[in-house]
């Protein structure tokens, strides 16, 4: 019986793993930020001649800068509040609804 117990916590430990792992905030905040390093250095590299195209404004430093700022956002938000996997009692309801 004891060993049971211990199966069924390694198996919960492992589950919590996989959620934290596949969080959709992690996948959506890492890629926001390597976008807005990407686009943030092209802002800074700007020449005179892209800056006229858009009106002296540099676009693309505005907008690296703000998704920076959104993917570090998800990650500060999945780090403060991490994902909790389903219960037992959980799962089994939503297989009962689905049947």
């Amino acid at each position: 019986m004891n060993q049971h117990v211990e199966e069924v916590k390694e198996l919960e430990a492992k589950s919590a793993t996989a959620a934290r792992l596949f969080d959709v905030r992690r996948i959506i905040g890492g890629l926001f930020v390597v976008y807005g390093v990407i686009v943030t250095i092209a802002g800074l590299t700007a020449s005179d001649a892209d800056l006229k195209k858009a009106q002296d404004i540099n676009i693309n430093l505005w907008t690296g800068i703000g998704m920076l700022l959104l993917g570090v956002f998800f990650l500060a938000w999945m780090k403060l509040r991490p994902t909790e996997p389903p219960t037992p009692e959980e799962l089994a309801e939503a297989n009962g609804a689905s049947e």
